[in-house]
């Protein structure tokens, strides 16, 4: 009998679900400020993770780059930082996440109806 099963690792992750449900109540952001809250709200995992699945969400269409700016500064590594924006993109799926809206409670972030930022 042949298996039907698709081979190789699930498209889905947790990880970038989550990144999903934080990014709908934040609206934009960029990696490093994405990388923060979720290691607040989601501890245990490091900054290469979730920039490893911001690029994969990008290339789902799970997520699209708002915008990129470069600003001056003086930084440990030189004087510019590249910030690289994310919003969600069209195959994104947010879900009601219990985790981020208490969070964002306990962080005195203030949310409408529609989860976002006021």
């Amino acid at each position: 009998m042949a298996n039907l099963a698709k081979k190789g690792r699930p498209i889905g992750s947790n990880i970038r679900q989550n990144l999903i449900d934080l990014l709908f109540v934040k609206g934009k952001a960029f990696g490093y400020e994405l990388s923060k809250s979720y290691n607040k709200i989601f501890p245990k995992c490091t900054s290469r993770v979730i920039y490893y699945h911001l690029n994969k969400g990008v290339q789902l269409g799970e997520f699209k780059v708002s915008k990129i700016v470069k600003e001056e500064g003086d930084f440990s590594w030189g004087s510019t930082v590249e910030r690289i924006y994310y919003q969600l993109g069209e195959k994104a799926a947010p879900k009601d996440n219990e985790q981020v809206k208490l969070w964002l409670k306990e962080n005195k972030q203030v949310i409408d109806q529609k989860n976002v930022f006021v």
